[in-house]
C-alpha cells in the first residue's frame, strides 16, 4: 500500500495562491489521495529535475502540483503556476541524510562552475598561448566576505553532517560568518538551522537522532516535522483547509515528544514567548483524549479570550473525531470554577474588591494600636490571609509570609489578625465570598468526590496561576499519572506574586522541559525584548528556566525606539508609521497598538485615527475584529500575535506605572511590582512577528535603557 504524504512546503505554497486556485489544487489533491492511478489525473515526469522522482500533476491550464512519486509513497511537495512550479522542483531533491537517516527536502546548492576551455589549435604566431577560463554562472553563489572569520571553520564535515547539514552544503556552512550565517542557513533543513544557530551563540546542541539504516527515513522525528502521512480524507482536509496553521500538522521533535510522553506526576513545559508552549498544550490535550477513550480532559487558561482561541484550535485538531472532541472541555479557569460552584452549591455571591477594601478599613478603624497603611492591609489580605485561606489566629501566627520582607512581630500579628478576623466576619455577615473562598470549597469537594471531574488537566499560561487555583488543580488531578500538565513562562508572569507550587502538591522537579526554538518572533525583535529579562529565571521551588540559547528562525528589521516631546508628536509619528505599513501591503488587523493601561488608550486610538484607519479595542470578552487596527492594554495582549506591533506611551511614570509603585508598602512587593512591569512590556513587545515600534514621551521608561534605548 502506498503512503500518501504531504510536505510543509506544499501547505506553505498553497497559501500563496488565490482562493479559486487553492480550491482547484485541493480538489486535485483529494483525487490523488483517493486514487493516484485514476485516468483523469495527468502526470508529467520532470526530465530536467535532478531528482527523477519528481512529477507534475495538472490542476488546470496553469496550476501544477509537484509530487514526489516512488513505489512506497506519493508526496505532495509544492504547488504553483506552471513555470514557477517546475523551477522549484528543478532546484530540490528529497533524499535520506547519510548520517542521521532523516528524509530531507534539500535545496540543490547554487554555485558558480569554472570550466577551462582550451583554444582551438593555435596559429604558430601565438603558439603556446594560454588556455582561458570561462565563468558560467548557474545561479548566484552565497558570497562570503573575506574580512570576517568563519563561525564553523573548526568543525569537520563529519561533525557538521552530524547536525543534519546536507553534504552539498558543508563547505558553505564552514565558510559562514557572522554576517552571512542567516542567509546561508535559510537553504538548510530546519534541524541543521537550529543546531547552527545554537552553536553560533555558544550553546552545545544535541545532534539530531540517528536511526538505523534499515528504518523508514520518514519515521525520523525530524522528517515528521516536514512530512506527514495523511491517513484519510479528513486529515488531508485539515491540512489543506488551514495551511497557514502548520502547528496543526507539523511539530518540532521536542514538541512532539512532550505531547506523547507519559509522566508519573505533574509536569511543566516552559520557554520564552513564541516557542510553541501553547501548541504543545493543545496537542497534548487531544492526544490524551485519543489515547484514553473514556477519559475526560480539561484544557484551561486564565482568560475567556484565550480559552476561546484554544477552543477553536482544538476543534481544528479533533473536529474530524467527534468522540474525542466531546471529551475535551476548554474553559477559562475562573469560568469553570464559577460554573461548578453554581452547579454544586448554588450561585456564589462574590465580593467586589471595593467591598473588601472597605471592610478592611472599617475593621482597622475599630482596632487601636496599629500603624498599618490601607495598602499594606490589602496586600497582606490578598497575598497571605485570603490566598492561603487562613481562618484562625494559630494559622496566621504560623503561616510563612513568603516573599514579604516587612517584619511583623508577634504583637503586631495579633493586631493584624484582629483586623482580618473582623473583615472575614463582615463578609460572612453579608454572605459574600472571595474567589479564593470559592476555589477552597471546590477543592474540598473535588478531593472527596468518588469519581474525578476530569482525568487529565492541561493548563496554559500557568505562570499566572494563583494559590487558590493551583491548590484546586492539585486536588483535581495532581495525584494521577499524566494528571496535570502545565505550559508557561516565568518571564511572562504579569498577575501573581510567586509562591511555592511544591507546598501545594505540585512538584514538577525532574519533569520540567524548556523549548528553545522561537517560531513567532524575528531574531531582531526577540533579541531586543530578551534584554528586559535575565538569562535564567527560577521559581520559588528552585526549578530553573534557562532563557539563554533560545533562537529565532527568521530575520526582520531592527525594532525602533523613538521618544518625542509630546503626546501630539507621538500620535503623529505613530499614525504616519501605521499608514506606511498598510501602504506596504499589511492588512489593518495584522497590526496592534498596545499601551500600559486604560488611561493611555485614548493615545492609541488617536494614533490609529491619524493613520486614517479604524481601531478595534480588545476586551476580556472580545477578540480581534477583521479589518481594523487592534488597540489594547498590555494585559490583554497575552496569547495574541500580529505581524506589526506598536507599543505606545512608554513614559517615565507609565512603564512602570507610578500609581502602582506608590501603593507598595513592602520591599519584596516593590521588587515583584518592578518584575511584573518588566514582564508586561516583554509580553507586549513579543506579540510582534516582523516589525516593532516603541514610543513614549522623553525621557521615557527606565526599561527602555535596558533594551538599548533609542
Amino acid at each position: 500500500m502506498t503512503d500518501f504524504r504531504i510536505a510543509d512546503t506544499f501547505t506553505a505554497s498553497l497559501t500563496r495562491l488565490t482562493a479559486q486556485e487553492q480550491k482547484a489544487a485541493k480538489t486535485t489533491a483529494f483525487d490523488l489521495q483517493m486514487d493516484p492511478s485514476a485516468p483523469g489525473l495527468s502526470f508529467h515526469k520532470l526530465d530536467r529535475a535532478q531528482d527523477k522522482s519528481f512529477w507534475s500533476v495538472r490542476v488546470n491550464a496553469d496550476i501544477r502540483l509537484i509530487v514526489h512519486r516512488t513505489a512506497a509513497s506519493l508526496l505532495l511537495a509544492y504547488v504553483d503556476h506552471h513555470d514557477n512550479a517546475y523551477r522549484w522542483a528543478e532546484r530540490r531533491k528529497i533524499e535520506r541524510h547519510p548520517t542521521t537517516g532523516a528524509m530531507q527536502l534539500v535545496e540543490i546548492r547554487e554555485r558558480v562552475e569554472e570550466v577551462t576551455i582550451p583554444r582551438a589549435r593555435p596559429e604558430p604566431a601565438v603558439s603556446g598561448g594560454p588556455a582561458f577560463t570561462v565563468h558560467i554562472p548557474k545561479t548566484p553563489e552565497v558570497k562570503q566576505p573575506a574580512t570576517k572569520s568563519a563561525l564553523f571553520g573548526n568543525l569537520t564535515k563529519i561533525e557538521l553532517m552530524g547536525f543534519g547539514v546536507p553534504a552539498d552544503w558543508v563547505n558553505d556552512v564552514r565558510a559562514a560568518t557572522e554576517d552571512t550565517l542567516l542567509s546561508t542557513i535559510t537553504h538548510l533543513p530546519q534541524e541543521a538551522q537550529e543546531a547552527l544557530l545554537r552553536l553560533a551563540v555558544g550553546e552545545k546542541p544535541e545532534p539530531p537522532a540517528v536511526i538505523a539504516p534499515e528504518a523508514d527515513p520518514f519515521t525520523h522525528p525530524d522528517a515528521q516535522r516536514r512530512f506527514r502521512v495523511m491517513g484519510n480524507a479528513e486529515e488531508l482536509r485539515l491540512a489543506l483547509d488551514y495551511p497557514w496553521d502548520k502547528w496543526a500538522v507539523f511539530l518540532h521533535p521536542a514538541q512532539a515528544a512532550l505531547t506523547t510522553r507519559s509522566f508519573a506526576g505533574p509536569a511543566r513545559v516552559s520557554g520564552s514567548a513564541g516557542t510553541g508552549k501553547t501548541i504543545v498544550a493543545l496537542h497534548r490535550a487531544v492526544e490524551l483524549a485519543r489515547r484514553h477513550p473514556a477519559a475526560k480532559v480539561l484544557l484551561t487558561t486564565f482568560t475567556k479570550p484565550l480559552a476561546n482561541a484554544l477552543r477553536y484550535k482544538v476543534q481544528l485538531l479533533a473536529g474530524h473525531q467527534p468522540d474525542v472532541l466531546a471529551r475535551i472541555a476548554v474553559e477559562a479557569l475562573n469560568d469553570l470554577a464559577y460554573g461548578l460552584y453554581n452547579q454544586t452549591f448554588g450561585a456564589p455571591n462574590i465580593a467586589a474588591i471595593s467591598i473588601i477594601r472597605g471592610a478592611l478599613q472599617t475593621a482597622a478603624a475599630g482596632v487601636e494600636g496599629h500603624k498599618f497603611s490601607p495598602q499594606f492591609l490589602m496586600s497582606e489580605w490578598d497575598e497571605v490571609v485570603d490566598a492561603w485561606q487562613v481562618r484562625s489566629w494559630d494559622a496566621y501566627r504560623d503561616v510563612p509570609r513568603l516573599g514579604r520582607k516587612t517584619r511583623v512581630g508577634g504583637k503586631q500579628r495579633e493586631v493584624l489578625w484582629a483586623i482580618f478576623e473582623a473583615t472575614r466576619a463582615a463578609l460572612d455577615q453579608r454572605q459574600l465570598i472571595t474567589w479564593p473562598d470559592l476555589f477552597a470549597r471546590l477543592t474540598d469537594h473535588v478531593a472527596a468526590a468518588p469519581v474525578p471531574l476530569f482525568d487529565h488537566a492541561v493548563v496554559d499560561e500557568c505562570q499566572d496561576l494563583n494559590v487558590a487555583q493551583a491548590r484546586f488543580l492539585a486536588a483535581l488531578a495532581g495525584s494521577r499519572a499524566d494528571g496535570l500538565f502545565f505550559a508557561g513562562d516565568l518571564g511572562q508572569r504579569i498577575f501573581q506574586q510567586p509562591f511555592s507550587w511544591r507546598a501545594l502538591g505540585l512538584d514538577v522537579r525532574g519533569r520540567s522541559s524548556t523549548l528553545r526554538i522561537n517560531y513567532r518572533t524575528s531574531h531582531q525583535i526577540r533579541q531586543k525584548a530578551d534584554k528586559l529579562l535575565p538569562s535564567a529565571m527560577a521559581d520559588v521551588d528552585g526549578v530553573s528556566e534557562q532563557r539563554r540559547g533560545t533562537v529565532s528562525l527568521f530575520e526582520g528589521p531592527d525594532p525602533t525606539v523613538t521618544l518625542v516631546a509630546s503626546t501630539a508628536a507621538e500620535q503623529t509619528l505613530v499614525g504616519q508609521w501605521l499608514s506606511e505599513q498598510i501602504a506596504a501591503g499589511l492588512k489593518p488587523d495584522e497590526i496592534a497598538v498596545f499601551v500600559r493601561s486604560e488611561a493611555e488608550l485614548d493615545r492609541a486610538r488617536a494614533a490609529v485615527a491619524a493613520s486614517g484607519h479604524e481601531a478595534f479595542e480588545l476586551t476580556d470578552k472580545a477578540d480581534a475584529q477583521t479589518g481594523k487596527v487592534v488597540v489594547s492594554t498590555m494585559h490583554l495582549a497575552k496569547g495574541h500575535e500580529f505581524r506589526v506591533v506598536v507599543v505606545m506611551a512608554c513614559d517615565e511614570e507609565v512603564v512602570p506605572l507610578a500609581d502602582r509603585i506608590d501603593t507598595v508598602s513592602d520591599e519584596a512587593e516593590l521588587e515583584a511590582v518592578y518584575d511584573t512591569e518588566r514582564h508586561l512590556l516583554y509580553v507586549a513587545c513579543t506579540r510582534a512577528r516582523d516589525r516593532l515600534l516603541i514610543t513614549g514621551i522623553a525621557p521615557g521608561s527606565v526599561f527602555l535603557a535596558d533594551m538599548g534605548g533609542t
